[in-house]
């Protein structure tokens, strides 16, 4: 039986949320001289780059360019990355490669974020774009997270039922998308608590306490 595993970006395969949190706070600053704070934006986690800033604009009350403010984020969160390389998120690369000489396992990216801020993430990590079977992000999508849209365009790239992909989550952004798409979902507590991720099927502390053949004998 052919299956697969989807991962998620920021706060799974790279823990980018520090990054992400600094530069947006820079960008308020910047653009519109607020002073946010860097966990104003933990409940906008997994929602993509334009709800992200727009959830905080709305908390304090600023209204704001959103391309603008993506923009800026964006530059700052290159910024950052360049002083401070985000390395792979512990047992990713490894789930990775178990998965790319398994006969019988698809892999896939699916994220919220846009291609250009997440491209240069995944293969600042050593990952590959080409290893993957479909890489689908934000700019393929037109309702983010929690929506399922992003999983089951990506089930349809993989030419597989949704109830053969396991996702790998951690935000209830991403756990309720990979569930509402009939999905098995593997949720991380590297962004939250793990009460928050309590509607996935498993929850870990890291991506290493899990395998291929565990993921696999999920779906038995």
């Amino acid at each position: 039986m052919r299956w697969a595993i989807i991962f998620d970006v920021d706060g799974v395969v790279a823990d980018t949320e520090v990054h992400n949190a600094r530069a947006s706070v820079m960008m308020f600053r910047e653009l519109y001289g607020v002073q946010v704070q860097p966990e104003d934006f933990r409940p906008f986690v997994g929602t993509g780059d334009e709800r992200y800033v727009e959830g905080v604009a709305e908390k304090y009350e600023v209204e704001i360019d959103t391309g603008a403010a993506v923009e800026r984020r964006r530059v700052n969160f290159f910024k950052l990355l360049k002083t401070d390389p985000l390395p792979a998120m512990p047992g990713v690369l490894e789930i990775v490669e178990a998965a790319r000489v398994a006969a019988d396992v698809s892999i896939a990216i699916a994220t919220s974020g846009n291609k250009d801020k997440q491209f240069p993430v995944i293969e600042g990590t050593g990952l590959r774009l080409e290893w993957f079977d479909a890489v689908i992000t934000g700019d393929d999508v037109t309702r983010k997270k929690p929506d399922p849209q992003i999983y089951q365009i990506t089930a349809r790239k993989l030419g597989l039922p949704p109830a053969r992909c396991v996702v790998i989550e951690d935000a209830p952004a991403g756990v309720a998308s990979a569930k509402a798409a009939g999905m098995t979902c593997v949720a991380v507590t590297s962004s939250v608590e793990a009460e928050k991720l309590r509607d996935a099927d498993l929850v870990v502390d890291s991506i290493a306490e899990v395998s291929v053949a565990a993921l696999r004998r999920m779906l038995a």
